[in-house]
């Protein structure tokens, strides 16, 4: 039997939770000529909707569709990296003359694309290899105005292009995608105030140029019919009280409901109730497997950066972080938190969002909380 909680990527429609309405937005603008910017945190299943979005049958039929991942990247050689690879890896199975056409118009790259004994082309460039990343992009967004069918291409964790060490960037991309006809882009991201500012600030090369969706949980009732639903078809039940504790304890998170129900599914026996007294071991059994790396990545933090973490950790959603309750709490001085929390926010540990302060996983804050730290 297989565990019907998908916990990575995406498996199809058949284990996909709702977000119609997301979907037929999504597509309706794409189709329209819109470009858009989808806006999420981490975890809430953004990437894996735009997958869903491109794998519709019509949309497959009718488009080359492309999804960018650029969390990893640092600099926009590493950003063409991606998208040329990407591009290629997606146009092999749409047949010769469309890989074909791609492959030739990166005449900058001819010696760094080898193929095999078939005459199937690879992408054998190492991340930083590209040594003329601008000529690059604009080979690759020359083939996106010339492709035989038209793109949607979407470009993943995109606040990571100001973190790069090329100052330009934003304005590059923007030039490139303004005047590329044959191509509609979704700029998805999961820091909302890096994400906001690209694209609400009148100073930014991306001001008013999209059009801007949060992505916000999928609603309770919603969630639990569909988890509710994957038991019952395996002959086995859930209790509803289940859902309503996860839903409240994770903040509507998919990544985190997926993921307990999916150790929860996986101990209630065929014909048997999944009920809320197995909640607290399930999750025990997840954090248990990654708890010496968390032991690890505390120790390995500056000390007023754990202390910072653990009162953030402790308080669930922190907010006024300067006030007079929160410095007594962590026992630090104003400007040390502010140090800190700047140190927290950079390595990912944190989230903020109006102000208010979160540890990015849930199951390391639980962690925290639980093990007396």
């Amino acid at each position: 039997m297989i565990n019907p909680f998908i916990t990575n990527g995406y498996a199809g429609a058949k284990y996909f939770c709702d977000r119609e309405q997301e979907t037929q937005n999504i597509l309706s603008m794409l189709q329209n000529g819109n470009n858009l910017a989808v806006i999420s945190p981490r975890r809430l299943g953004k990437t894996d909707l735009l997958r869903h979005c491109f794998s519709q049958e019509d949309i497959k039929k009718n488009y080359y569709c492309f999804i960018i991942d650029i969390y990893a990247t640092r600099s926009l050689s590493d950003l063409v990296n991606k998208m040329g690879k990407e591009i290629l890896d997606v146009l092999k199975s749409k047949g010769k003359k469309a890989l074909t056409t791609f492959v030739q118009s990166l005449k900058s790259l001819k010696s760094e694309i080898t193929f095999d004994i078939n005459g199937n082309p690879s992408w054998s460039v190492g991340l930083g290899q590209i040594s003329n990343p601008e000529t690059t992009l604009d080979e690759i967004f020359q083939y996106l105005n010339a492709a035989d069918k038209r793109c949607f291409v979407a470009i993943d964790e995109f606040q990571q292009i100001t973190k790069y060490a090329e100052s330009n960037v934003e304005a590059t991309l923007r030039t490139y995608v303004q005047y590329c006809s044959n191509a509609q882009f979704v700029f998805a991201g999961s820091q909302r105030h890096l994400m906001g500012t690209m694209f609400t600030s009148p100073s930014r090369p991306f001001y008013q140029s999209v059009t801007v969706m949060n992505l916000e949980p999928i609603p309770l009732e919603k969630y639990k019919a569909f988890a509710q639903k994957l038991f019952r078809i395996n002959n086995k039940q859930l209790d509803t009280q289940v859902v309503d504790l996860l839903y409240n304890q994770f903040d509507g998170i998919t990544f985190y409901l997926q993921k307990v129900l999916n150790i929860l599914f996986m101990n209630t026996e065929v014909g048997e109730t999944c009920n809320a007294e197995m909640i607290d071991a399930a999750v025990k059994y997840i954090i248990d497997f990654t708890a010496t790396t968390y032991d690890d990545l505390l120790y390995q933090l500056p000390d007023k950066q754990k202390q910072v973490l653990v009162a953030i950790s402790k308080t669930g959603k922190a907010k006024n972080i300067l006030s007079q309750k929160f410095v007594r709490f962590t026992g630090l001085t104003s400007s040390s938190i502010k140090s800190a929390v700047k140190g927290l926010l950079e390595k990912d540990l944190v989230t903020v969002n109006k102000d208010i302060y979160q540890v990015y996983d849930k199951f390391f804050e639980r962690w925290i909380k639980n093990y007396n730290i």
